[in-house]
């Protein structure tokens, strides 16, 4: 008598579904951010017929129609996307260095480093073009990466997660403090700072996206060179020495890509919350746990989020607007929840 032997498919066939559920998912994740991007020049609080926009670029008058749509709606989804990207990408690769699924730039005070930085250069420096702050930003950024770590390596329980997101609150919510105190005292910087702290997509200086692009464009490829460790580091610091993970270039180079795009995406329109949170938890559930795809799906998904934030905030109240940054907790929000009580949550 003989019994039936299970036989598991060759590896391969495993993966190659999978390869090609990602594939198509990322596939339809670049169509889904071309949709938003026409919707971003066609539709804003002020209705303007498709035609009228189909000419803006076809055959445009300088009219003010055309100008709207050439300049202010172009200009504004360009930065969506270089902001989303940053966000994105920075969020997935704090959550891969800390293991912590609860991480982003956000939480761990990273924005508001920045944030605290612009402020001060702006009340008292007198700064108010985007490239006199945007080096201010980037050190703002940095120091508070460094005194968080610092921070949370002291004492018991060291550098683990949850204390350095613990640390990162409360180091946060300390300079947000004093950033709103700042303001208040001083109304002129009030007004100068009352829709960047917000963030904001709308009425950017000029020459905000030319400013950025370098430091983005760099923080990206730096990003692209430490993605391959990140499923090493994810699984622990003993496993990745294991692998050949050189830990302290690999913290390094995270660090300093989570700096250039965070420092350059608040400068450019304000401490903008959700994004690297949200994005690189939601597309788990088409990725899996590979951080390498997980990257790459963020910095495709989190610019779709933005815009659409920022689409749905001009025509939720027209013909006022409601800032992205208001409109991102909302969406955010909710997502995030229901992530979190999925029935995968915990697998992912």
């Amino acid at each position: 008598m003989t019994t039936a032997t299970r036989t598991e498919p060759p590896t391969g066939i495993v993966r190659r579904p999978r390869t090609r559920r990602r594939v198509l998912g990322l596939l339809a994740s670049l169509l889904l951010l071309a949709v938003l991007c026409v919707l971003s020049v066609a539709v804003g609080s002020a209705a303007l017929p498709l035609d009228v926009v189909w000419q803006a670029f076809v055959a445009p008058d300088g009219s003010v129609s055309h100008v709207t749509v050439t300049a202010a709606r172009v200009d504004r989804t360009v930065l969506g996307i270089l902001v989303g990207a940053a966000l994105g990408v920075s969020g997935a690769l704090i959550q891969a260095l800390t293991r912590n699924p609860l991480a982003d730039p956000g939480i761990l005070g990273v924005n508001a480093g920045a944030g605290f930085a612009v402020t001060l250069a702006v009340a008292f420096l007198g700064i108010t073009r985007i490239d006199q702050y945007l080096p201010f930003a980037f050190v703002g950024a940095i120091a508070a990466s460094a005194l968080v770590y610092l921070a949370a390596g002291a004492g018991r329980g060291a550098g683990s997660p949850v204390r350095l997101t613990l640390v990162g609150v409360a180091f946060a919510a300390v300079l947000t403090g004093f950033s709103h105190t700042l303001a208040l005292i001083d109304t002129e910087t009030f007004d100068r700072m009352r829709f960047w702290g917000a963030g904001t997509l709308a009425d950017r200086p000029a020459g905000t996206v030319d400013a950025i692009l370098v430091p983005i464009a760099v923080g990206l490829l730096i990003a692209a060179f430490c993605v391959r460790p990140l499923n090493a580091l994810a699984l622990g610091e003993d496993t990745a020495r294991a692998v050949g993970v050189r830990l302290g270039t690999a913290r390094v180079g995270i660090i300093l890509a989570v700096a250039l795009l965070c420092g350059a995406a608040t400068a450019a329109v304000g401490p903008l919350v959700f994004v690297g949170l949200v994005v690189p938890h939601a597309v788990r559930w088409i990725t899996g746990p590979d951080w390498i795809w997980i990257t790459v799906y963020s910095a495709v998904l989190a610019p779709a989020l933005v815009l659409g934030a920022d689409i749905l905030g001009r025509i939720v109240v027209i013909p006022a607007e409601l800032q992205v940054g208001v409109m991102l907790p909302l969406i955010g929000a909710p997502v995030l929840i229901a992530l979190v009580r999925g029935r995968k949550a915990k697998a992912l």
